[in-house]
């Protein structure tokens, strides 16, 4: 549909964004909790993720009002087409949430988000970047995003329950 071809702009927060950054999260994040939902069952689930269609935009909410410097917008013909957050624990960055819109249907916007991501990064003084996701079959497009990005050192994990 070529909505989003063209300029691309990767720009600071405004309050204004919020509305969409919220969308844009509760949508992307959709494949992993029903991946999620899945693998931990009906009863775990619901209690880890009460309310899943708009869990992820309101913690995305909650963190940008208590730091709305470390938030990055992407744009492209001035719609919004991704973002993501910034954790800043010198000289160790971390990138946050970060999504670019299902509808956006283009390549490269993450790329130009992390790199962007990486210049506020090193200004801050940062020497390293990290970035957690999963290592389920949902997050497959987001390993691959930040393998492509330069990411190169990781560390896997495993998180277990238990019904008592």
């Amino acid at each position: 549909d070529g909505i989003f071809q063209g300029v691309v702009m990767v720009r600071k927060y405004k309050k204004e964004d919020m509305e969409t950054i919220m969308k844009i999260g509760n949508l992307a994040w959709q494949a992993i909790y029903k991946q999620q939902q899945e693998i931990l069952g009906e009863e775990l689930f619901r209690i880890i993720n009460p309310d899943p269609l708009s869990a992820k935009g309101e913690q995305i909410r909650k963190y940008t009002e208590k730091f709305p410097d470390r938030m990055l917008i992407c744009e492209r013909n001035n719609r919004i087409a991704g973002f993501l957050t910034l954790m800043l624990e010198s000289p160790v960055g971390e990138i946050g949430n970060n999504a670019v819109d299902p509808s956006c249907g283009e390549k490269g916007v993450g790329q130009e988000m992390y790199q962007a991501a990486f210049a506020w990064f090193k200004e801050k003084g940062c020497i390293w970047i990290k970035v957690a996701t999963g290592l389920d079959e949902a997050h497959t497009p987001a390993r691959r995003a930040y393998e492509r990005a330069g990411f190169n050192i990781h560390q896997e994990s495993i998180l277990y329950f238990r019904k008592i």
